[in-house]
């Protein structure tokens, strides 16, 4: 086997981006990232980690992390356990510091174990999550308001809005600035609004983009606006927006601790791919 550590996105696609796309959902986190890193590579301030283990019948592992946050993982075969030692062992030669791992659940817990061994890294926070698709909408029962992109006039509400997300939901992941993510988003247009009464009620924000697929996440309710319907109406409606731009696929992550999204989403069309865990490290 024979470990690669390109220098940029464009490489690294070069080696797994047929291996990726092959289970294009299930391997979104990963392709849709390095994607944007080569579309824009200035976004990041830090030199992202990119690392591919190939022998002669293909890609059996890779990694990509763009710092600090976690190391995200793929394995192509069952035998990435050697490819992952040799990630490992690469990562720690050269001083990178993992704050935690995600990636598809055996490929996560298989580089934990590896990791574990080789740096004494103890877990504080496992996070158990679920990848959903959908390819149709089905309308969920309509609560009063309107969807509508989120304006300029916007950003303050936004950015409070996903701080709060960040800390109810992800207190561990590292939490970018809220304004300056709001600003940026919002100019994308990439974030979207159900009003009600004149008043924003829910927030969901369209994401990391692949060949045939986009995400959308946070999805994000204040909790004095939860249980009228708000956040199934505004992620029926970015979905559906997702489905008519041309893609095959909206996408999804749901936390499989809280079962609230994980029926919501169910009902508005999503079906489950697969599952991921996050293991944060401290």
């Amino acid at each position: 086997m024979h470990l690669l550590t390109p220098a940029g996105a464009d490489e690294f696609l070069a080696h797994v981006q047929d291996a990726l796309e092959a289970r294009e959902v299930a391997n979104n986190l990963m392709l849709g990232v390095a994607l944007r890193l080569r579309a824009y590579p200035g976004i990041v301030e830090q030199q992202p980690y990119f690392a591919v283990v190939q022998d002669e019948g293909g890609v059996v592992a890779a990694a990509l992390m763009t710092p600090p946050h976690s190391l995200i993982v793929h394995a192509e075969r069952g035998d990435a356990q050697i490819g992952f030692i040799r990630i490992a062992h690469d990562l720690r030669e050269h001083g990178w510091r993992v704050r935690g791992v995600i990636g598809p659940r055996d490929a996560a817990d298989e580089f934990l174990i590896i990791w574990q061994k080789l740096a004494g890294a103890t877990i504080r926070r496992t996070t158990h999550e679920r990848v959903f698709q959908l390819d149709r909408v089905v309308a969920p029962r309509w609560p009063s308001g309107e969807f509508r992109a989120a304006k300029k006039d916007d950003v303050l509400l936004v950015a409070e809005w996903v701080e709060a997300f960040y800390r109810e939901a992800v207190p561990d992941h590292h939490q970018p600035d809220p304004m300056e993510w709001a600003k940026r988003r919002v100019g994308e247009s990439d974030v979207f609004l159900w009003e009600d009464g004149g008043a924003p009620v829910s927030l969901a924000v369209r994401s990391r983009q692949t060949p045939n697929a986009q995400a959308i996440g946070p999805v994000y309710t204040p909790p004095e606006q939860r249980k009228h319907g708000y956040a199934s109406a505004v992620t029926a409606r970015l979905s559906q927006l997702i489905l008519d731009s041309g893609r095959r696929y909206a996408v999804l992550f749901t936390d499989l601790s809280n079962p609230t999204p994980n029926s919501i989403y169910r009902q508005i069309g999503y079906k489950p791919v697969c599952d991921y865990n996050q293991h944060i490290f401290n």
